[in-house]
């Protein structure tokens, strides 16, 4: 087992390779169960169909995004480049995906099978040529993003007439997944510090969604275990190293710049979710320290005042050169960027664990209703994530925030998950007799109103655009 790094800034000199926990083979996962359970699925649909606020707001930016259309039509690659390489081509790549989920998802809201038809061709299309990512250390960040990405595009449509899962799944487990189970192991050759929290995090993504989509449950332990043990920056002591007397986690990369710390939070609100939804509880490991680290970031991107504790992070490669770099306090912030980011974590924590969560409901009220790839602007950065939180996430308060997660089709959370001790948390599923169609009007009254924002024509939320928005990058 991975040992955390303790104190950020120690650096290793030798690679040590991740864990194959033994577990149950004939244990398969709960499908849909990435980001999307069926129940949520449902939901969404319901909720739409009954005109309810914020789900509708929330599938009209859908259908206005042009990558949700179903005259998408693919652009696969051979190989796609990342940072170097001739052409650097992975724009088409996430531009595909992207289209693949977004034509998904409208299908699950809305009924029309044009929509699951496009996702299956462009998804087919990639898996009978795709055959490698190359580039920089570039390669890595396209590896972990948009192999999370794909699966969860896949896993909508596993099972519609025509896809082709075992191709899928064979390029997933070929093409994605060694790349990404590589930078956990070995970090591209360098000290296990030099590469900030978000590169660990979206392979740790990837890991994770392909173990799932793959029904490969050695991956997805290895992946759960690197989230809480692991030595690089993205296991979860280590993202958020120290956490403060006002019980706020100081997030490491708030000390780089706001746009790779949003994108961080994401990540792993994105790998909290996925693993909620096959009964491992990581929203509320170590005492819900990673509610303590969103926090920390939605009241610092709002513009408010953190601490941040001085931290010195060793750089280089094993064997070669070698340095320091400090970050000393928490960078400037522009309240106008944003990511579509903040819905599924305020919604977890606020409406599965009751908890109180002020700052993640101020800013995901601020930030709704939330779009995804391509509205965000047209860099790699904007489609970082899958986004849609404000239709997909939105729930309903459930009635009984204290049990553990269960996910679709399981009878009890796994036996063999790791720290099964530290679970907490509610289900995802809807109390027995539940109307997926309420509303859940009180809350979102309640979210708009801490946000000084007004609710209008029918509950929509109405958010004045702003002339300029600042948006981070990836790596």
């Amino acid at each position: 087992m991975l040992k955390a790094a303790g104190a950020a800034g120690v650096a290793v000199t030798a690679a040590t390779a991740l864990p194959a926990t033994a577990v149950a083979a004939d244990s398969a996962f709960a499908h849909p169960g990435l980001l999307h359970t069926r129940a949520d699925l449902a939901r969404m649909a319901a909720k739409v169909k009954a005109g309810a606020a914020p789900y509708t707001a929330g599938f009209a930016r859908l259908t206005a995004n042009r990558h949700a259309q179903s005259g998408w039509t693919p652009n696969p690659q051979a190989t796609v480049y990342r940072g170097a390489g001739s052409p650097q081509n992975y724009a088409t790549l996430y531009n595909d995906i992207h289209a693949a989920y977004q034509n998904a998802l409208r299908y699950h809201v809305s009924g029309d099978s044009a929509h699951a038809d496009t996702a299956v061709a462009i998804l087919n299309a990639w898996s009978a040529k795709l055959t490698s990512l190359e580039g920089s250390a570039d390669r890595f960040l396209a590896a972990g993003l948009y192999g999370y990405q794909f699966a969860n595009a896949a896993e909508l449509v596993r099972d519609h007439p025509g896809f082709d899962l075992s191709r899928f799944q064979e390029m997933l487990s070929k093409v994605f997944a060694p790349l990404s189970d590589d930078f956990l192991v070995r970090h591209n050759g360098a000290v296990v510090t030099n590469y900030w929290t978000n590169w660990d995090l979206c392979t740790m993504a990837c890991v994770l969604a392909t173990g799932i989509f793959c029904d490969d449950r050695a991956q997805v332990a290895r992946a759960i275990d690197y989230f809480k043990h692991g030595e690089g920056l993205g296991a979860i002591r280590n993202a958020i190293p120290v956490v403060t007397g006002d019980g706020l986690g100081e997030w490491l990369e708030a000390g780089r710049d706001q746009g790779h710390a949003l994108l961080g939070v994401g990540l792993m609100g994105t790998f909290c979710e996925m693993a909620w939804n096959q009964g491992y509880d990581l929203y509320g490991y170590d005492d819900s320290r990673f509610l303590k680290g969103a926090q920390y970031v939605a009241k610092w991107s709002m513009g408010g005042e953190v601490s941040y504790t001085a931290n010195t992070r060793a750089k280089g490669a094993i064997g070669g050169w070698s340095g320091r770099e400090t970050a000393s306090a928490a960078a400037g912030v522009d309240p106008a960027m944003t990511r579509p980011i903040w819905a599924m974590i305020a919604n977890h924590y606020t409406k599965r664990r009751g908890l109180s969560a002020s700052y993640l409901t101020r800013v995901a009220a601020k930030s709704s209703p939330e779009g995804g790839g391509g509205d965000y602007g047209p860099n790699s950065g904007g489609y970082d994530q899958l986004g849609f939180g404000t239709l997909a996430f939105t729930r309903d308060r459930v009635a009984d925030t204290g049990a553990s997660p269960v996910p679709a089709g399981r009878a009890s959370a796994p036996s063999d998950s790791a720290d099964s001790a530290d679970s907490s948390g509610g289900t995802a599923s809807p109390a027995a007799g539940q109307d997926l169609a309420a509303t859940g009007s009180d809350d979102i009254v309640g979210w708009s109103a801490a946000a000084g924002i007004t609710a209008v024509a029918g509950g929509l939320l109405l958010l004045r655009r702003r002339d300029r928005v600042r948006r981070g990058g990836t790596e």
